[in-house]
């Protein structure tokens, strides 16, 4: 594997795992509310665009996959972990399940929106690629991030805290992270350009895409 490839999926399962574990905390910046998780998870779009540009769908797709199964050893991990006799002379066993302890619902919520979102980024990203005729990156990029946020916003929002909590406050937490994770993907344009251009520029002979995002 190409060692730039190796390097982007290794940051992308990285920023998949770490959503979960941070996720269950609730932010407020700018008056807008949002779950502490969306900080990680927002590096994750800009990746799989630039491993579907350079090295193709399939790439992008596999890395898809590979940030849940990530998702499923973490959490089999800390279950474990949490489940663990602790040593008698630790006081730390409630605090560090209060932390650790996710939610089954807000797992099942993040990892269900993870994968619809994530696949429809692969997806929505090689379509616009094949409408623009591989040109416009930064078009590309906003296009089909903006639409996967949205969709990921709304799964993970709706299935996370719907009946747990008030009606006006998951309106406020949808909006909250949907307008952040656009301004966030506004910003991460450039870094997708400085990306794409690394990559191509150290690509290993090893079958990596150069063709701009033609393979299916």
């Amino acid at each position: 594997m190409n060692r730039s490839l190796l390097l982007l999926v290794s940051v992308f399962v990285a920023g998949v795992v770490v959503t979960n574990v941070i996720g269950t905390k609730i932010m407020t910046l700018f008056g807008l509310n949002f779950t502490a998780g969306m900080l990680a998870y927002c590096v994750t779009f800009p990746i799989t665009d630039t491993i579907g540009e350079v090295w193709g769908k399939r790439h992008a797709q596999t890395a898809v996959w590979g940030g849940l199964i990530g998702n499923f050893v973490m959490v089999l991990l800390v279950y474990l972990a949490i489940v663990s006799e602790p040593a008698v002379f630790w006081g730390g066993q409630q605090q560090y399940s209060a932390v650790l302890g996710m939610v089954p619902r807000i797992v099942f919520a993040s990892m269900l929106a993870y994968l619809v979102s994530q696949l429809h980024d692969v997806w929505a990203f090689h379509f616009w690629s094949k409408v623009t005729k591989g040109k416009h990156l930064w078009l590309r990029n906003n296009l089909s991030t903006a639409t996967s946020q949205l969709i990921d916003s709304a799964i993970f929002v709706s299935v996370a805290f719907w009946g747990v909590l008030p009606s006006d406050a998951i309106l406020t937490i949808f909006v909250g992270q949907y307008l952040i994770k656009l301004l966030i993907a506004a910003i991460d344009t450039p870094a997708v350009y400085a990306l794409v251009w690394l990559c191509r520029k150290n690509l290993a002979p090893d079958g990596a895409n150069t063709s701009k995002s033609t393979n299916d």
